[in-house]
């Protein structure tokens, strides 16, 4: 099982990056998809995720409006499209995979990293103002 991130990358204020998360060695259309951040001292975050059938969305409040997340499971890989970025958003984002079983209506996203079974080695985003 592999997740590769890609797209990061140094923007000014207001500006937007667009990540991707390419997995092989497993279907995502088993998986809830789901994108954290991990700034320099601090804990990793959740941002955003989407559910197994993409039926369902989430996002983290900071980021509501401004980040869109999408997948697309015949070609096995997840986005995040950042608008309007801020220095804030300055961080390592993650892409991680949630073995999902039931209907995907009741899906709900964890917010743990532990309950990820799955994680790619990381995307540098840096927001310059």
């Amino acid at each position: 099982v592999q997740l590769v991130e890609s797209g990061g990358g140094v923007v000014q204020v207001g500006a937007s990056l667009r990540l991707s998360c390419a997995a092989s060695g497993l279907g995502l259309a088993y998986y809830g998809m789901a994108w954290f951040r991990q700034s320099p001292g601090k804990e990793r975050e959740f941002v955003a995720a989407s559910s197994r059938s993409t039926l369902r969305s989430f996002y983290a409040d900071s980021v509501k409006g401004r980040f869109t997340i999408s997948k697309d499971n015949a070609k096995n890989t997840v986005t995040l499209q950042m608008n309007t970025l801020k220095p804030e958003d300055t961080a390592v984002y993650y892409c991680a995979a949630d073995r999902v079983i039931g209907y995907d209506g009741d899906y709900e996203a964890p917010k743990s990293t532990s309950e990820y079974e799955a994680w790619g080695q990381g995307t540098q985003v840096t927001v310059s103002s």
